[in-house]
């Protein structure tokens, strides 16, 4: 089977189980929306920031302007914080008796990335409904170890930011001048009453959504649906060897910054920054990826853009070093994709002429 058939397959049948699960049929212009919109935000902002950009200083740096030997070292930690990703992920899977091969959750994850630059988000749904075709893994419980992760993702990511914050305030606090957000304007919106309102009216919302949902028909599947993903949350309590999780988790997170910060040494305008400073763009680059663009395009560069420029790089020289390196990992990650596909389909064909599950 031919490897873009493969996504495609792949991409059909994410989407069949999610509409099959929930009962849902969405419009095809909400369909359309949820393409186009993520597509067309990155772009916009990717235009405003470069619709007066000297692409041959791009060129330039391309071929006589960095040092791609650190460019070329950084890319092992940006395959292994997915292999570990991976890793962690199957570790989740145990508690709840489903042991799908490692080798299955790789392609699953690679594959997961590569589909979110098309449809932001789609991936971590994808990657579930690879392990249920080619290892019988339960969807549900799969997506709810899936919740799990991105629990302690951002967990971990919280802290980070709150260590990077204490480190350099000052630097935060100028960079949210910068982008328009006055701490003080916004607090001076609230009052007490206005809090005690909020409350009351989540409170409301609450009540209302819990009978609504005992009175429409498809409560209990619904209840039966997300019984699998709260096991599947509940999970990590029954992990096994919870160090080698938090050992997993950890190292995700050390090979993303490994894979960011390692290119700092390909341009001389950034190659002494020093570890604060990539970490600080390191953060303020990931909670730019939140906002739904493929792998963050538009908002990441504007981030790391604006962070390398409050310490005292080049305009010109920060927006080429956003489009290099972002491009560079989004191709690192498009061709994880593809190879991802490819051992797919070499897998199932391995398992339809074997008649078993195969081997790692």
């Amino acid at each position: 089977m031919e490897t873009s058939k493969i996504i495609r397959h792949a991409l059909n049948f994410a989407i069949k189980r999610v509409q099959t699960e929930l009962a849902l049929n969405l419009p095809s212009v909400s369909k359309l929306f949820k393409i186009a919109f993520p597509l067309v935000l990155g772009g916009l902002i990717l235009w405003w920031m470069y619709r007066d950009f000297d692409w041959n200083g791009l060129w330039d740096a391309l071929n006589d302007g960095m040092n791609w030997t650190w460019m070329w070292l950084s890319m092992p930690f940006g395959v292994l914080a997915q292999v570990l990703r991976a890793a962690r992920w199957r570790q989740a899977l145990e508690p709840l008796d489903e042991r799908p091969r490692l080798s299955s959750c790789v392609h699953a994850v690679f594959l997961s990335y590569a589909s979110s630059l098309v449809v932001p988000r789609v991936g971590e749904v994808l990657r579930c409904g690879v392990l249920k075709k080619y290892d019988g893994t339960s969807f549900t419980k799969s997506l709810g170890t899936v919740v799990t992760e991105r629990m302690v993702d951002s967990l971990l990511m919280l802290l980070l930011a709150a260590l990077t914050v204490l480190l350099q305030v000052k630097v935060f606090m100028v960079f949210f001048a910068e982008t328009g957000v006055s701490f003080e304007e916004l607090a001076g919106r609230f009052s007490a009453a206005g809090y005690w309102v909020t409350a009351a009216c989540l409170l409301v919302v609450l009540v209302f959504l819990a009978v609504l949902a005992k009175r429409l028909a498809w409560f209990n599947h619904t209840r039966n649906l997300l019984r699998n993903v709260v096991d599947g949350v509940l999970s990590l309590r029954n992990v096994r060897h919870v160090p080698i999780y938090i050992m997993y988790s950890f190292g995700i997170w050390a090979s993303y910054f490994l894979h960011f910060y390692l290119t700092f040494y390909c341009f001389s305008y950034t190659s002494g920054l020093g570890i604060t400073a990539a970490l600080i763009a390191f953060v303020v680059g990931t909670f730019a990826v939140l906002v739904p663009t493929p792998n963050g395009a538009g908002p990441w560069h504007f981030a790391v853009k604006t962070i390398l420029v409050l310490y005292g790089v080049c305009e010109s020289d920060a927006v080429v070093f956003v489009l290099i390196v972002h491009t560079l990992q989004t191709l690192l990650v498009i061709l994880l994709g593809l190879y991802a596909a490819g051992a797919l389909a070499f897998t199932r064909r391995r398992c339809l002429a074997g008649g078993e599950d195969g081997t790692e």
